[in-house]
């Protein structure tokens, strides 16, 4: 006997209801629902134009594009922008300059050095990456990782 059997019919799909229609003012314009949120990064972001002075911390990940005065302190992730001036020492977990640093840097996982940035002072990294057309002054002092 055959698996299929050409007196045997296919089985209508059903179709989806339809969606209901937008309700309508009064005034007769359509009310569009606002767009769901985009998602927030996991970091914070230190736009250009802000200033700051005193000594910053933070959790994850954190974009400077601004200036800073101080000590930056965090075992997350560092990316100093194009506009950004820093002067003073930073410790992270990861850092990542495009901008410009006046201090030294110790990072417990890597230094990312990329073009076009400039850092005048000593680097303590597992890692270190220095493109090319970046100005570094200073010393580096290559370490181990942590376990």
């Amino acid at each position: 006997m055959p698996m299929f059997s050409p007196a045997r019919r296919s089985e209508p799909t059903p179709t989806p209801p339809a969606a209901p229609a937008p309700e309508q003012p009064p005034n007769g314009t359509t009310h569009v629902p606002p767009p769901p949120a985009a998602k927030s990064p996991a970091g914070g972001v230190l736009s250009a134009g802000v200033s700051i002075t005193g000594s910053l911390t933070f959790g994850r990940e954190l974009v400077v594009d601004c200036e800073v005065e101080g000590t930056i302190d965090s075992q997350g992730r560092l990316v100093v922008e194009k506009n950004a001036q820093i002067r003073g020492e930073i410790r992270a977990g990861s850092v990542t300059v495009f901008g410009t640093v006046e201090g030294n840097v110790t990072a417990s996982e890597r230094c990312e050095l990329r073009a076009g940035c400039t850092l005048r002072g000593d680097i303590e990294a597992p890692r270190l990456v220095v493109d090319d057309d970046a100005t570094f002054v200073g010393s580096a002092k290559i370490t181990k990782r942590a376990p």
